[in-house]
């Protein structure tokens, strides 16, 4: 394989890696937002005397919650092609050291 092949399948995975790795951070964020907004919706209910507002907080807290699950479900599969993404590119950085230091 060429080293200018290589090269650009280095460069390549290396964006991926990088956008995964943002992904995964906007994902956790998202996480750690719903769950202070369920700490905040908790607090709030203490407060609460009508029921027809409880309700609607408890199915807030439900939305929330399948939000995080739905959030945890991504973090894992970026987690998994992340792993992938890492493989590859320090499989190919394998392959173009020997040559590069051969052709110097």
């Amino acid at each position: 394989m060429a080293i200018s092949f290589t090269k650009t399948i280095v460069t390549q995975l290396t964006k991926e890696i990088a956008d995964l790795e943002s992904k995964q951070v906007n994902a956790k964020k998202k996480k750690e937002q719903a769950q202070a907004k369920i700490n905040q919706i908790g607090r709030d209910m203490k407060l609460s005397q009508s029921h027809s507002d409880l309700s609607s907080k408890m199915s807030r807290v439900n939305k929330l919650n399948e939000e995080i699950k739905t959030s945890d479900r991504l973090q894992k599969d970026i987690a998994k092609e992340l792993a992938a993404k890492k493989a590859a590119l320090k499989s190919n950085l394998a392959k173009a050291t020997p040559k590069d230091e051969s052709s110097s």
